[in-house]
């Protein structure tokens, strides 16, 4: 899961796809394509929302993405245009290229950073709702 920052958008995404999948079958993790929170914890308004559905994201740390990340994950799921367009240029084999998609399908995740807590659970539950059909999709391979 990568978003920009790797502190509210895709430490949602992480915990909340992990909470569908099981840990024995599947590593779900989550970066930034920009290292300006390298070692952090997620924004609290992300902690806090992931908290109140049941999901404890508090002890993940902000990374950022690395091209080795290509060769750990069999898919890679971004949060919007501009981040995929940052992966896309990094890939180095059509293989890498075929790994990278838009979590949404076609839509963007919206980056609540700047906003309220509402946007932190409006951007939950779009993500929310994608990593119910995901695991499903996932767990049938």
């Amino acid at each position: 899961m990568v978003c920009l920052g790797n502190i509210c958008r895709s430490p949602l995404a992480e915990g909340i796809l992990q909470s569908k999948l099981p840990n024995d079958r599947f590593r779900v993790d989550s970066a930034g394509t920009a290292g300006y929170h390298i070692g952090r914890a997620p924004d609290r308004r992300s902690i806090e929302v992931a908290a109140q559905n049941g999901i404890d994201i508090s002890q993940q740390k902000a990374r950022k993405f690395s091209q080795d990340d290509f060769d750990r994950f069999d898919k890679i799921f971004v949060m919007d245009h501009s981040n995929l367009m940052t992966l896309k240029q990094m890939a180095l084999t059509p293989d890498d290229l075929n790994k990278v998609t838009l979590l949404l399908g076609e839509d963007q995740v919206p980056d609540p950073y700047y906003g309220n807590e509402d946007g932190f659970k409006a951007v939950f539950e779009l993500i929310d709702q994608a990593c119910v059909q995901l695991s499903e999709e996932l767990q049938k391979m």
